[in-house]
């Protein structure tokens, strides 16, 4: 027996207790209470600012949605032993929303399943059954306006408010505990720090000890957190917009031949299923979509070079992200993708500025750059672009270069035949030109984001 059934057997049921809320002048606090019975109780809590004159004493829209966060955060727990039976004694779901939380669980641990060897069945991993209920007052939903940008520190979010602020829309900022490079890039795009709205998210660390001692780990799709917890600050700020930052490129699956996506909730897939759940069951009036979704990886690179002043400032690294102040590591997948996506459009002196050493030249990452171009069973784990904007990026980047003083791993790439002088970078303009109508975009973002593209292409 595998330990993925073994912990099934013995830990059966999984409970979401509780969900608290405490709210004083200028925060919210919402305590929450997870227990496998035998084991452990996890209490993870977040706190969110709010303005002064705003209160959601008894509103049944504010707890619903403290609620629904609780069941995002909630499976990050539930894996430690994948109980076959989810029992939520605080809430209520419908049969229809029961199967939506199924989905987002399914398909958002696939990498989770895949890494772990754990065949699971989309129908009977497990059977979420709700008993408890909360009580409040239907209030009149407030007038909203303005947009929520949520900033991780990356380019595409900097890109994102770049764009944005610089057509004279108003944003406000959301950053999920603080980071530098989150601050940073409000500050570099003009904004005073007064627009990020930090949220404070405190993560039960008992967990990691189970994990040491064995119980199952992996990814969670953390990208469905950062969604309801959006949602709960653009309410409480009383923003229409959440524009979030995720591109066409997320949707590839990560494994070669298989649904396993390790971006499945960043993906056009879950934007829309969030979409749609919003307008149906949450019933704030805020409209969730992602301003990059109809552009590529290799697109937003281009664009974001544009803009050299967020070089020095911004950060992608899930490693170098868990220092502080935070940093490029200069030794995972991820560091190495940017680098290469970049690659056509900045020189190697502007690139090793920014990770602090000449990543192209790094022997070591050997194994992470093959299996970015495809040549392995698997992408990186990571948030990486599409196997094809990779090897686009890779042989323009090696059309601009002296091919007698190319990098070790371009090197690497024409010697085995991957490089086509004869057409180099042959998928260039039609990335270009890429505008995938898979996309929420209201028509006055949708025309922000063509004139920009306009400019800049």
């Amino acid at each position: 027996m595998n330990r993925y059934e073994a912990f099934r057997g013995k830990y059966p049921v999984f409970i979401y207790k509780s969900f608290r809320i405490t709210e004083t002048k200028d925060t919210i606090e919402i305590r929450y209470e997870f227990s496998i019975p035998e084991l452990a109780d996890f209490r993870p809590s977040w706190r969110f600012p709010k303005p002064e004159n705003i209160s959601v004493k008894d509103d049944i829209i504010f707890k619903n949605l403290a609620f629904s966060l609780g069941m995002a955060e909630a499976v990050s727990y539930w894996k430690a032993v994948c109980s076959p039976e989810f029992r939520i004694e605080c809430g209520t779901l419908t049969p229809e929303q029961i199967e939506w939380w199924k989905k987002l669980y399914f398909m958002g641990l696939g990498e989770f399943f895949y890494v772990n060897g754990i065949t699971a069945d989309r129908d009977s991993f497990i059977d979420i059954k709700s008993y408890g209920n909360f009580t409040g007052k239907i209030t009149e939903r407030p007038e909203l306006s303005g947009c929520l940008v949520p900033i991780g520190g990356g380019k595409d979010s900097a890109l994102t408010l770049e764009t944005l602020t610089c057509s004279g829309v108003k944003c406000k900022c959301y950053g999920i505990n603080k980071r530098n490079s989150i601050t940073a890039t409000v500050t570099t795009a003009g904004l005073p720090e007064s627009s990020l709205i930090t949220a404070r998210r405190n993560f039960d660390r008992s967990l990691i000890e189970y994990n040491k001692k064995g119980f199952l780990n992996g990814h969670t799709p953390f990208s469905s957190v950062v969604a309801f917890s959006a949602e709960i600050t653009a309410y409480l700020h009383r923003l229409k917009y959440i524009v979030l930052s995720n591109e066409s490129s997320a949707n590839e699956s990560t494994v070669i031949g298989q649904d396993v996506n390790h971006q499945y909730s960043k993906s056009f897939g879950f934007e829309k299923d969030f979409h749609e759940y919003e307008e149906k069951y949450l019933k704030t009036g805020i409209y969730y979509f992602s301003f990059l979704r109809p552009l590529s990886e290799f697109q937003i690179a281009e664009m974001f070079a544009v803009h050299r002043k967020y070089l020095p400032v911004f950060r992608s690294c899930n490693l170098g992200s868990k220092v502080s102040p935070d940093v490029w590591c200069g030794e995972c997948p991820k560091c190495l993708f940017v680098s290469l996506i970049l690659s056509p459009f900045l020189t190697d002196t502007e690139l090793t500025d920014i990770f602090g050493k000449d990543l192209l030249n790094d022997e070591s990452m050997t194994e992470y750059f093959t299996e970015l171009i495809g040549k392995s069973e698997h992408k990186p784990f990571e948030c990486v672009g599409s196997v094809e904007e990779v090897n686009s990026a890779v042989s323009l980047a090696i059309r601009k270069r002296n091919p007698d003083k190319l990098p070790l791993l371009f090197r690497n790439y024409v010697e085995q035949g991957l490089y086509n002088p004869e057409n180099p970078g042959e998928k260039y303009d039609e990335y270009r030109k890429y505008f995938s109508t898979e996309n929420l975009l209201p028509e006055s973002f949708r025309k922000i984001l063509q004139n920009e593209m306009e400019r800049i292409f």
